[in-house]
């Protein structure tokens, strides 16, 4: 049997996943990383992006938004933004979030243009990965 960490994955709103997981893909705002077990302590952002836990007998996935990881001995910990399982996305769902990106951009500081308009492009990305 595969070596396993512990995944849990959290929202404002409530405990979106919890359970031993055999690699966890997290959408890392300085490029994407798996962590599997032995993986060197990390905290990392998130950028928009698809968030998959692969387990012994199932693989979740999830479209977040921002958020942080933990990776630790023990697991790995998500707490993200706002998080909805691939299965749940619709076009509505997510223009309503590329709206949500387009309008934070369109109040950003001069200083912090750059990254809203960053933000707005991974959340157009995501929309081109429900595509497929």
């Amino acid at each position: 049997m595969a070596a396993t960490l512990q995944f849990d994955l959290v929202s404002p709103e409530k405990r979106l996943a919890s359970f031993q997981a055999v690699e966890v893909q997290i959408p890392g705002a300085d490029g994407d990383m798996t962590a599997m077990e032995g993986h060197t302590p990390t905290i990392t952002t998130l950028r928009p992006g698809i968030l998959k836990a692969v387990g012994t007998d199932k693989t979740l996935a999830f479209a977040v938004t921002g958020g942080f990881a933990e990776i630790t001995a023990a697991g790995v910990s998500v707490l993200a933004e706002q998080a909805v399982p691939v299965e749940d996305l619709s076009g509505t769902v997510l223009d309503g979030m590329i709206d949500q990106a387009r309008e934070l951009a369109s109040m950003a500081l001069p200083d912090d243009k750059d990254m809203a308009e960053k933000l707005v492009q991974d959340m157009m990305a995501l929309r081109q990965h429900q595509a497929h």
